[in-house]
């Protein structure tokens, strides 16, 4: 595909901008099932080690030292570092059991830890943790994987940079949200501008591959021209990738967002004007809009991905190896194994009965995907991840008739054919640049489930 600048559209945003899943998998979370079958992991297991594809692999540290009132992760707030140990050799254990089932010899080419906030856990529990996983699964020496972790730029110190380093990772995901001191005491999260600058610094001394920056658009007290100032610093730090997320004010679903004063919060129309200015800005500084909410630069392996046509979305994003099984470990982490997903317990306490007096792999729900799942799957990667989509490929892969069988999802598409979002022809689809930001409410025409009775908790696409 060519790279082009996503468009601003104000009118088709404010017709299409409605709540819808984030496709993070299909199908998503809320349709998995209760008391999964250990015999369906069994087979999945099997058929995974047949075909031989490598592994990705994510851990979940679930700990932070102090609540940011915006988060909607499952997480453990406690000031109390020495929960973590037996957390963590909980999570040793969970990772020789698995290790039983998997074949050695299949290569990890993704490595993630996220949480919570993996870096809560102290620099020898790090190293411990990444011995227990190379001692039991096949990791990467050459640094070609894709090895990252997310770190809070506020509580981290500089050496940890280079401990991380040594481990084997490769790249780093700071958790910014904004610079501004006012916005930062709304939701109590804290890192200045010299903390992250000095923590970037350091990382290019490492020969870090890559660094990416997470910022949150919509908390209280950020308007057009705060965020802009945010920005300017976010650009002259230069990281390779950029997330631009949508705070989604739930307090409803998440109790800790109740601390938050609703009065303080950017209106509708504003919040929708930083958007736009931060897009147009973060492409002038030239960055490529890779999809939703996230940003590259053209010589980062996301962006080269989405041009050679290989890029892949799964649980944590958008991912540049797509062929790869994901197994995922503690506590309400989800796995990807051929063609089921299955999630951890939610709890630490479940989590460990599971483990440490059942003698079983914690598996909280599940889902095996039927074969329409499957084909739902591939179209809404394909278009989420390169807005384009060709008939003849999906027929040939799948001996159906593309346009027969998605007639009804053709004609929910029409209204956005007919305003320009996308374009049909007798090829294929292609998404416009005016579509581009709207992907996901083009991807729900697609989706089976949205025309059964839905879960509540989906964000508003905008």
């Amino acid at each position: 595909m060519t790279t082009t600048n996503v468009r601003w559209n104000a009118t088709m945003i404010r017709r299409y901008d409605l709540a819808g899943p984030r496709y993070t998998s299909y199908p998503t979370a809320p349709r998995f099932q209760d008391n999964y079958p250990a015999s369906e992991v069994a087979a999945a297991v099997a058929r995974s080690n047949a075909s031989g594809r490598p592994l990705s692999l994510y851990f979940h540290i679930p700990f932070c030292d102090t609540i940011c009132y915006y988060c909607g992760c499952n997480k453990i707030v406690t000031a109390n570092h020495q929960h973590a140990q037996p957390y963590l050799d909980t999570l040793y254990r969970e990772i020789a059991m698995r290790a039983q089932q998997i074949s050695h010899d299949r290569p990890v080419q993704q490595l993630h830890w996220g949480g919570g906030t993996p870096t809560y856990i102290s620099d020898k529990q790090k190293t411990q943790l990444m011995k227990e996983t190379r001692r039991h699964f096949n990791l990467v020496d050459d640094d070609s994987g894709e090895y990252s972790i997310e770190v809070h730029p506020g509580r981290m110190a500089t050496d940890t940079i280079s401990v991380l380093r040594e481990l084997g990772f490769n790249r780093l995901s700071m958790g910014v949200q904004d610079f501004n001191p006012d916005v930062q005491k709304a939701v109590n999260r804290y890192n200045s501008y010299q903390e992250v600058a000095t923590l970037v610094n350091r990382a290019r001394q490492e020969k870090y591959h890559s660094i990416s920056m997470d910022l949150i658009y919509g908390l209280p007290h950020q308007t057009v021209e705060s965020i802009d100032r945010t920005l300017n610093q976010i650009i002259d730090l230069s990281p390779e990738r950029l997330s631009l997320f949508n705070y989604a004010h739930m307090p409803h679903l998440f109790k800790t967002q109740r601390q938050i004063d609703e009065s303080t919060l950017p209106a509708p129309r504003e919040k929708l004007a930083i958007l736009e200015n931060s897009i147009n800005k973060l492409q002038n500084a030239g960055y490529v809009y890779i999809g939703m909410d996230h940003f590259a630069k053209p010589d980062d392996a996301l962006a080269i991905a989405q041009q050679n046509g290989e890029l892949q979305r799964n649980f944590q994003g958008y991912a540049t190896h797509g062929n790869c099984d994901l197994l995922a470990f503690g506590v309400s982490s989800i796995s990807s194994i051929d063609t089921i997903y299955v999630q951890n317990h939610k709890t630490i306490p479940d989590y460990t009965d599971a483990i440490d007096k059942k003698k079983q792999l914690p598996v909280f729900k599940g889902l095996t995907l039927t074969a329409d799942d499957l084909l739902r799957r591939a179209v809404i990667n394909q278009l989420i991840c390169h807005f384009e989509l060709d008939f003849e490929m999906f027929n040939q892969a799948y001996q159906l008739d593309f346009c027969d069988y998605f007639s009804e999802a053709l004609e929910e598409l029409q209204p956005m054919i007919d305003d320009k979002l996308v374009a049909r022809n007798e090829t294929g689809l292609q998404v416009s640049n005016d579509g581009r930001l709207l992907i996901r409410r083009i991807c729900m025409a697609f989706d089976a489930y949205l025309k059964s009775p839905q879960p509540n908790g989906y964000s508003r696409i905008i």
